[in-house]
């Protein structure tokens, strides 16, 4: 079932083309991620979506309705973390949901189980500063899932981490992507990242951005064991040319 699909979608900033007729849907339980280089206006898609931004033309759907009716589907994590720092870890994690208007003590008893399956018992009573950066991306990632919304907007979530740590945090958002099956949409300039990650990835032109291609990443799941030394010759072949395909558009857009 198709949850989430954009149709010709145009915006500008005044004389300013961003995005031309962007198409792209995502299905449920499905992992897309969108493609392209900075300045491309991926994360004007993002904006549209959460409404931070109007759209100019084309047409925005959730579950087949206009997105207007459906502002709530997506909990949107950002490329920074964004905890605040004078906050516990375990009320910077029911952050969103006091926002909504719960209780603090009916969202403490809600996230306080995740901390473990999130790698992070123990730390509930720590602060942001306390925290390595992989372990407060995984506590933003756990603030944006125990939201509980239909779909997950992930914005370069780990491009301000180190590469040790960004790969360690790929593995990890694979496994628990394949544990929770949750809908979502990336938006990345990392190629291998994205076909780590992804079910399909749209590949976006500089500037005025179109679609250029739409790839299918047809690799083994659960892609841990298909990291270099534990990958199957044959699919670690097939990553390879996948990347090399990807990289090659992106040259050529």
């Amino acid at each position: 079932m198709t949850r989430l699909e954009l149709k010709n979608i145009a915006k500008s900033f005044g004389s300013l083309e961003v995005l031309r007729n962007i198409s792209l849907h995502v299905a449920a339980g499905e992992f897309v991620s969108v493609l392209g280089p900075s300045g491309a206006g991926k994360s004007t898609i993002f904006n549209l979506l959460t409404g931070a931004e109007p759209m100019q033309k084309g047409s925005m759907l959730f579950d087949g309705a206009a997105l207007t009716k459906a502002r709530n589907a997506f909990a949107f994590m950002p490329q920074r973390d964004a905890l605040m720092p004078w906050r516990r870890m375990i009320d910077n994690a029911t952050l969103g949901l006091e926002v909504q208007g719960m209780s603090r003590q009916q969202a403490r008893k809600l996230a306080e189980p995740l901390f473990e399956e999130f790698g992070l018992a123990g730390f509930e009573q720590a602060y942001p500063a306390e925290l390595s950066g992989g372990m407060r991306q995984r506590a933003a990632l756990l603030r944006t899932v125990i939201q509980q919304r239909d779909m997950l907007l992930l914005d370069e979530p780990f491009g301000a981490l180190d590469a040790l740590t960004r790969a360690s945090m790929q593995q990890w958002l694979e496994t628990m992507w394949q544990s929770h099956r949750w809908t979502a949409l990336l938006i990345t300039h990392d190629v291998r990242e994205a076909v780590y990650l992804s079910d399909r990835i749209y590949v976006l032109s500089a500037r005025p951005s179109t679609v250029v291609h739409e790839v299918t990443v047809d690799l083994p799941r659960p892609r841990r064991s298909t990291m270099p030394g534990q990958m199957p010759e044959k699919a670690l072949e097939k990553a390879a040319l996948l990347e090399a395909e990807i990289l090659n558009i992106l040259l050529n857009s």
